[in-house]
């Protein structure tokens, strides 16, 4: 059944034909592993499951509680990267410690994938940078859920899926690669933008798509959005602000491109009512010119903004 919501910027492009996005309004244990399973994807070898740990105990990550059932469905391996920006997940020591301080250690193990060094992909789209520099563990696995909290970000306007593969999965050196648009690996440059904004959401892109080509060319790769918590702020802010939207619900694909498109369709066409403001957020987003990163992405050949929406949603 077809979602009954407008949906801004579906069908743009007749030629192509549509991605299938999944929704389910139940953001619990049992609505996340339903609209996995919707994607009729059976995970082979080892899985990889990239989440953000999130950098305090007041961040909105994505709770042990809610991602577990999928997890062990899938028989993965939760994996992360250290972080480029300090904080409390810089270095190894560091971070394992705040994932078993969020309970993800409770669940299953967690692979910290750069506490062992880096590997270099390849990247498809050659603007600023010829490899993308990743977490040497990523060669460990054969297939990759990826499981974002889609919310805003500080510098990119929103997180999503795509940017959970390409900033979360590189190294503080890739990161810091990544948002100077090649410039840059050293980590006193992080926060410079020698290509601009639009330099820095074009680069995740790129480095997301060379994470995606790495999977299809190995066992395969899905993607999923909790849309709850909707802050203004990533999971990368320890003290993020308190979000002004209500929840929304849960959507997967197998188009990065496509999910992340039908999200930020779902904020944009949001009717604001008292206690459910999508305002702050848009005001986010656009100030961020952050969904530039969906056109770029369409433009190098990751995926489409075409989608259907099918809602999967027990009524």
């Amino acid at each position: 059944m077809m979602l009954g919501l407008p949906v801004f910027g579906a069908f743009a492009q007749p030629a192509v034909k549509p991605a299938k996005v999944y929704f389910t309004s139940e953001i619990t244990p049992e609505g996340l592993l339903a609209v996995y399973k919707a994607l009729g994807v059976t995970p082979e070898g080892k899985v990889a499951v990239k989440i953000s740990t999130g950098e305090s105990s007041q961040s909105n990550h994505l709770s042990p509680e809610l991602i577990g059932k999928l997890v062990e469905d899938v028989k993965g391996t939760l994996v992360e990267c250290n972080t480029a920006y300090g904080g409390n997940r810089s270095n190894t020591a560091d971070h394992r410690r705040a994932i078993e301080e969020r309970g993800y250690g409770k669940i299953v193990a967690v692979d910290i994938m750069d506490e062992e060094g880096s590997m270099a992909l390849p990247m498809q789209d050659t603007k600023y940078f010829a490899e993308n520099i990743v977490g040497g563990h990523l060669a460990n696995y054969d297939f990759m859920v990826n499981l974002a909290h889609f919310k805003g970000h500080a510098m990119g306007g929103f997180g999503g899926v795509l940017k959970n593969q390409s900033i979360g999965i590189a190294t503080p050196e890739g990161k810091t690669l990544i948002h100077t648009a090649g410039v840059y690996t050293d980590l006193r440059h992080l926060f410079d933008q020698p290509h601009g904004q639009d330099g820095f959401l074009e680069s995740m892109a790129g480095a997301a798509q060379s994470v995606h080509n790495y999977f299809e060319g190995k066992k395969g790769i899905v993607y999923i959005n909790v849309m709850n918590n909707l802050s203004v702020d990533c999971d990368c802010n320890g003290h993020p602000a308190a979000p002004r939207m209500k929840d929304i619900g849960i959507l997967a694909s197998l188009d990065p491109v496509a999910l992340d498109k039908a999200c930020l369709d779902l904020v944009f066409n949001r009717e604001a009512t008292d206690g459910d403001d999508n305002g702050p957020l848009m005001e986010r987003i656009n100030s961020r010119h952050g969904t530039h990163i969906v056109d770029y992405a369409e433009q190098i050949g990751l995926g489409t903004k075409s989608y259907e929406l099918i809602d999967i949603s027990e009524k």
